[in-house]
């Protein structure tokens, strides 16, 4: 990178962005936009250099996200584009066959159910239905991004994951939710070998008083841990002598929504 590039993007990384990153994402946006562009014409656009415009267009083009016609020398979008595109279509597809399988489970329990994805440390809550009982759990919880330690799809979803989520989930505090939230590293390390046992987690009061919650895994298409479906409920209504009936009517659903995924059954 020339020096007058470099000077750009500390100056754009000094106001929260970086020059380079921002006119390459303006490079994909034109293409989508224009179908085919040459690098005069995308050079005039972004206001740089020729030169500037080719090496921005040869970092995208070395990650498949644009390709050049071979008749006019032209730009394009990539297939790999195609490729990041599919991961939100994917989670699309989770979103609306994860709302009929929480419908359907609600139905059946009468009590609040959720889908969860894990996300940067996270478990965040893509669905929701919501029992009709007098006393029930109403808290909105979709879009949510809830504690892993504490919640019963958190656990599922991080005792699946990947050693490094698992190392950087267990050294880094661990907030106390309730005074039955798990605290300590080597307790929740413990604690995910269970769930890895049992194929199912619970929290018993764990992120909120006089609430229980259970979950089970989600797998998708080629047998990984998709998502985590749980349902929640008073703990009067939920105690931990009836969480096996309900982890059975769990598995059952997730099962279901596993095979709308993909998942063999």
């Amino acid at each position: 990178m020339s020096s007058p590039e470099l000077a750009d993007d500390i100056a754009g990384a000094a106001g929260g962005t970086v020059q380079s990153v921002d006119r390459a994402i303006q490079i994909l946006e034109m293409l989508s936009d224009a179908s085919s562009l040459g690098v005069s014409e995308i050079s005039r656009r972004l206001g740089v250099h020729r030169s500037t415009a080719f090496r921005l267009l040869a970092t995208l083009e070395a990650r498949n996200l644009v390709e050049q016609e071979e008749r006019r020398g032209e730009y394009q979008l990539g297939f790999g584009v195609l490729r990041l595109a599919g991961h939100i279509t994917a989670r699309m597809d989770i979103v609306k066959d994860a709302q009929q399988i929480c419908d359907e489970l609600t139905a059946e329990l009468n009590e609040t159910s959720n889908v969860a994805i894990l996300d940067n440390g996270a478990a965040v809550n893509v669905t929701q239905a919501t029992g009709t009982r007098l006393v029930s759990v109403t808290r909105q919880y979709v879009g949510q991004r809830t504690p892993l330690h504490a919640t019963s799809t958190g656990k599922v979803l991080l005792a699946s994951a990947d050693a490094d989520v698992v190392r950087q989930a267990v050294t880094q505090s661990l907030d106390r939710c309730t005074e039955n939230t798990i605290t300590s590293p080597a307790a929740l390390e413990e604690h995910l070998e269970l769930v890895r046992d049992r194929g199912w987690a619970a929290a018993v009061e764990e992120w909120e008083y006089d609430t229980n919650a259970l979950a089970v895994p989600v797998r998708g298409q080629d047998g990984s841990v998709a998502a985590a479906l749980s349902i929640t409920a008073p703990s009067f209504r939920m105690p931990e002598s009836s969480f096996p009936d309900f982890v059975e009517v769990l598995k059952r659903h997730a099962r279901q929504l596993g095979a709308r995924l993909g998942a063999a059954v």
